[in-house]
This record gives C-alpha cells, structure tokens and sequence, in this order.
C-alpha cells in the first residue's frame, strides 16, 4: 500500500493492509515471538561459512549494505541474495561492527569506504538504525553524490516511542527528540531518492516507518526483523533497485 506521503509523482504501490491499531493484540504478540526468533536465527547464522567475499561480484550498480543496532551484515542475507542474483555486486562494511556508534561517525565511515573504494552511483540497502545513517550520508557528507538512492526497511526516521525507555544511549538516541534525528527530519531534499519498506506492525518502531516526500511502501507484514525475509520486502527491493 503506498502510504499518503508518497509523492504524486512516485510509483504507486498498493496491498492489501490492516492499520497497525486494527491488527489484534493476539496476532501482534505472535508477529512479536517471530520477530525475536528471527532475530537470534540470524545472530547464530552470523557465525556462518557465508564471507563478504562471495556478494562482491556483479555488473550492475553497486550496492552498499548498511544494517541495524546490534546487527552484522548476515541479517540482510536475504535481500543481498536477491539484488548480488540480478547482477549487483554488494559491499558490507565491517567497520560499523554492530553498529551502535553516533550515526554522524557511522555516516562518516560509510562515506570513507566509498571513497576509498571508489564507489559511485551506489544504491545504498539498509534496515532500521541503518537507513539514518545512510540518510545523513547522503544529506551531509555526499558531495560527489556518490549515493544515487537508498532503499530503507523498517527505519524509524520519526523516532520510536520505546526509546525513552531504553536502557542504554545508544538506543535513547532514537527518541524523536534527539538533535541529530529531529535534524534529520529537516533534511527533505533527499527523500525524493529515498525507498521507505516497512510492515503493518513493527515490534520497535510502533509509528511506522513513513518518511514525508519518499516513496513509501507498506506491506502486510508483522514485525521488525521478519521483514528483511519476506519474499514481498524482497520484491519491493528489486522493484525500487530497478
């Protein structure tokens, strides 16, 4: 379903979606068991065979993988499957480890393995924490306008209303009130270029994911990690991948 700030001009985009306080509370406290289950699936996959070595080669425009707090690369295994098949050579980033450093520093790294990599015209695939970073990539320290989009699942770019109740900074930095996130929110000239994927419910970020001026995709899916192995999120991908 596209969502209602999606710009007249974007691709629309339509499924068959229940509004996130109509889904009963039953069927959120099972999407909620499968997230978590998902979640340590993938913390145990990490410790896998699968190197970054096998998604670097493809002809087609380079893609740069930006995942969540606490998340190596292996959680977007998935959608990395999908777009190295249709050609793309895809770049991870080890330098973020599990990412829970300030995103301005990690939107910094990003744009240093890109400039030593001399990557260009990059598709950037990120999920959660990882969409904000590559937004202030793209926002403040693209020049060169390396970064051509961004495809961004489940990002909480209004913040999350769990985060005033995070135990830790690194987590309370997703408060709607925090500078470098409010001032975010005033960046609005990249969002054109942004692909916003998010479910009907989402264990963490209980507003959604919709971001004013992109193009927003909502899909009939439960939960924050899921997702990411959804053949419908997948699809979505490779549709804004083009």
């Amino acid at each position: 379903m596209t969502d209602p700030t999606t710009p007249p001009t974007a691709p629309a985009r339509t499924a068959q979606v229940v509004p996130p306080d109509r889904v009963p509370l039953l069927r959120r406290g099972w999407w909620a068991a499968l997230d978590w289950a998902y979640a340590t699936r993938w913390q145990i996959r990490s410790l896998g065979p699968t190197t970054a070595d096998d998604y670097r080669s493809g002809d087609g425009q380079p893609v740069v993988v930006i995942p969540g707090v606490y998340e190596t690369w292996h959680f977007m295994r998935p959608l990395m499957d999908a777009l190295h098949d249709r050609g793309h050579p895809v770049h991870v980033l080890p330098v973020l480890r599990h990412n829970v450093r300030p995103v301005p520093l990690s939107a910094e790294e990003v744009m240093a393995v890109l400039v030593e990599h001399d990557l260009r015209n990059v598709l950037v695939l990120a999920h959660s924490k990882g969409g904000l970073i590559g937004k202030y990539a793209m926002a403040r320290l693209d020049p060169d306008g390396r970064i051509d989009r961004m495809v961004a699942v489940s990002t909480p770019f209004a913040g999350s209303a769990y985060a005033v109740l995070a135990p830790v900074a690194h987590l309370r930095v997703f408060r709607a009130a925090d500078p470098v996130l409010a001032a975010l929110g005033r960046d609005l000239d990249v969002n054109a270029r942004i692909t916003s994927v998010y479910g009907v419910f989402d264990t963490l970020i209980p507003g959604g994911s919709a971001l004013p001026g992109a193009t927003n995709v909502r899909l009939p899916v439960g939960g924050h990690f899921r997702i990411l192995g959804d053949p419908r999120t997948k699809t979505a991908v490779l549709e804004a991948a083009g």
